[in-house]
């Protein structure tokens, strides 16, 4: 008696045609990444992530918050912009975790909130598990760096959209803060006193214009550079600081700190003017630093004006505390201490008619003004 007939495999049948391999979807290398940027990941992880990686959703355990009497939630999003083009240019993908992690982390220390934890995206035209791995491995340690827990990602192929070896790279941070310690422009008052702390470099914005100076100048970016004293692209990818941890640490420390605000694109005096209130002016001098020698490469060598170089490029300064001005000297020990210059840079005052409207980003907050001339330029 026969047994009953043997069903043949529909899949294998099949005739050949297009794949997800032959559209440019290479799965077997994604999974590849992952496993390489397990161990950097998990290393950011405390008791606090539940179900470690790899999951649909990162999860945190939320109950470290009840000890809290009203807890905000704080969130960021953002990206490095152009100065991945740097990175891609050299091969190097190690360092511009710290730029995202910068960019987000810092956004949500301004208000006092503490980082908890944050999500990654990576778009590439074609996954490459050592670069991918690479650009992970950095966000994770700025991640350690900045107290965050990195709980989750994804890394996303796009051929056709992308080239093989284009990337672009965001993230999002979450991170609470105390209601009644929340920091903001309600806070300042006149007479308030403004603490610079120097940024390392260019950090990661105003790369569109810095790259179009760069390429009209007809420089390569293994160009050594005697005023950096290294090449030219080790200088642009110079990684941004994190002020993170020694801010919190100040706020722990030492009262008076009313507001602070994290100089990103549109550059000093619109981002000081978001954390000032209407009524009050901002006055920034210039003359009690230097920028950077970057920053007057690339004046000179484009020739750019003043006034677009200030609205595009930090100028040497990354973040500013407004502070009560008895706390100046001990907010300036403070970072000295952790490694950050800092020095007074200038005060608030009442906002007078001649000072014109409000020129902060993005809000309808106070007037900052920059004054002087820089030391040196």
């Amino acid at each position: 008696m026969s047994g009953p007939a043997l069903q043949e495999d529909p899949v294998q049948d099949e005739p050949a045609g297009t794949t997800y391999a032959a559209a440019g979807v290479d799965v077997e290398a994604g999974d590849r990444a992952v496993e390489l940027m397990k161990a950097s990941v998990a290393r950011t992880h405390g008791p606090e992530v539940v179900g470690g990686f790899g999951g649909f959703a990162g999860l945190f355990d939320a109950s470290a918050l009840r000890g809290y009497r009203r807890p905000l939630l704080a969130t960021s999003t953002d990206g490095v912009g152009t100065k991945v083009a740097i990175a891609q240019a050299l091969d190097r993908h190690d360092t511009i975790g710290a730029d995202l992690v910068g960019m987000v982390v810092d956004d949500i220390v301004v208000c006092g909130a503490t980082p908890l934890f944050m999500t990654d995206y990576i778009a590439c035209g074609r996954v490459v598990p050592e670069r991918t791995a690479a650009l992970v491995a950095g966000i994770a340690r700025a991640c350690a760096e900045a107290g965050a827990a990195l709980v989750g990602g994804e890394t996303a192929e796009h051929p056709g959209l992308l080239g093989p070896d284009e990337y672009d790279v965001a993230g999002a941070v979450t991170g609470v803060v105390e209601a009644d310690e929340l920091l903001g422009a309600e806070r300042v008052r006149e007479g308030d006193v403004l603490v610079a702390l120097a940024s390392s470099g260019l950090h990661s914005n105003g790369y569109s214009l810095v790259r179009r100076v760069v390429s009209d100048a007809g420089w390569s970016l293994d160009r050594h550079v005697d005023d950096f004293g290294r090449t030219l692209g080790e200088e642009l990818l110079e990684p941004t600081r994190i002020y993170a941890r020694p801010v919190l640490e100040l706020l722990a420390a030492v009262e008076g700190v009313r507001a602070l605000t994290h100089v990103t694109g549109g550059g000093l005096a619109a981002n000081l003017a978001r954390c000032l209130p209407a009524g009050l002016t901002g006055v920034v001098q210039r003359g009690t630093w230097t920028p950077g020698a970057v920053f007057a490469t690339v004046r000179d060598l484009g020739r750019v004006p003043s006034a677009d170089l200030e609205r595009t490029l930090n100028l040497g300064v990354g973040m500013v505390a407004v502070v009560a001005p008895d706390a100046v000297d001990a907010v300036v020990r403070h970072f000295a201490a952790r490694g950050v210059p800092a020095w007074e840079c200038g005060q608030v005052r009442e906002r007078r008619e001649s000072d014109g409207r409000s020129n902060a980003k993005g809000v309808d907050g106070g007037v900052a003004l920059l004054e002087g001339r820089h030391q040196g330029w």
